[in-house]
């Protein structure tokens, strides 16, 4: 459903991605698990059409990203790392607004919004207003407008940062539930997150991808943690101390 071929994105002479590839499979979640500063959200924003790349193509159910956009970004919903909200308007009316954009007919728009609402938890906030909304209730609205107009793809970015243990667990229980008729891309640099909802891990390291496997095939005995910190510390130049400082990071989910 998602295939990524050697995205490579420059900024004058500093290269945030090099060469990144990997493929998320119809219907699975792909963790997309890193280091703050790894390259994560510059390679979200290039799948989703919001950037565009240095080299490289991206094929959404076959379509390029970069040649036929409009038509691909129809098949694509995306919750970057701050959800897009309108601080001044109320719940249901910006999902109305969001499900015009995306093209919705007049016919469909309410059963859209009422459908979103409900998958979402938010029937009891549809008249509250956006800015007046808890971090875990607007992550909330931000996914529902990423899959109002019933998206096949769905590209997360950092969905649970911010969020106390409670609201993680009712979003990450959210997200496996969105699973199976749609293909899901979770970037996120919390590993119990990738360990508990996904089926298969990629690792991005320095702008480069270091492991793509499925979490049933990593190998025995060895945790996410053990092959993620493995696979990191392989990159050249990398200390020990930083391997240290990204263990604190990752492990910031537990609890």
């Amino acid at each position: 459903m998602i295939e990524v071929k050697n995205l490579t994105k420059r900024y004058g002479d500093f290269v945030a991605i090099r060469d990144v590839s990997f493929k998320a499979d119809k219907g699975s979640i792909l963790g997309f698990l890193g280091p703050n500063g790894a390259g994560k959200t510059t390679t979200m924003r290039i799948i989703t059409g919001y950037m565009p790349a240095t080299e490289g193509t991206v094929l959404v159910d076959g379509l390029d990203i970069f040649t036929q956009s409009l038509e691909t970004r129809r098949r694509i919903g995306y919750l970057p790392e701050s959800p897009p909200l309108y601080s001044d308007m109320r719940v249901a009316g910006y999902l109305r607004y969001i499900a015009k954009l995306r093209g919705l007919r007049r016919s469909e728009v309410e059963s859209a919004v009422e459908r979103v609402l409900t998958v979402c938890g938010l029937s009891d906030m549809a008249h509250r207003i956006c800015g007046q909304l808890s971090k875990g209730y607007r992550q909330r609205v931000g996914l529902a407008q990423a899959i109002i107009h019933n998206p096949p793809v769905l590209v997360l970015d950092e969905p649970t940062i911010g969020l106390d243990p409670r609201q993680i667990h009712e979003i990450r229980r959210l997200i496996h539930g969105l699973a199976g008729q749609r293909t899901i891309v979770l970037s996120t640099h919390i590993l119990p997150e990738v360990s508990q909802i996904c089926s298969r891990v990629v690792i991005i390291n320095a702008g480069r991808v270091v492991l793509e496997e499925s979490l049933d095939q990593l190998p025995a005995g060895k945790s996410l943690e053990d092959v993620f910190l493995e696979a990191i510390s392989k990159e050249e130049g990398h200390e020990p101390i930083e391997i240290e400082e990204t263990l604190e990071e990752v492990g910031a989910g537990h609890g």
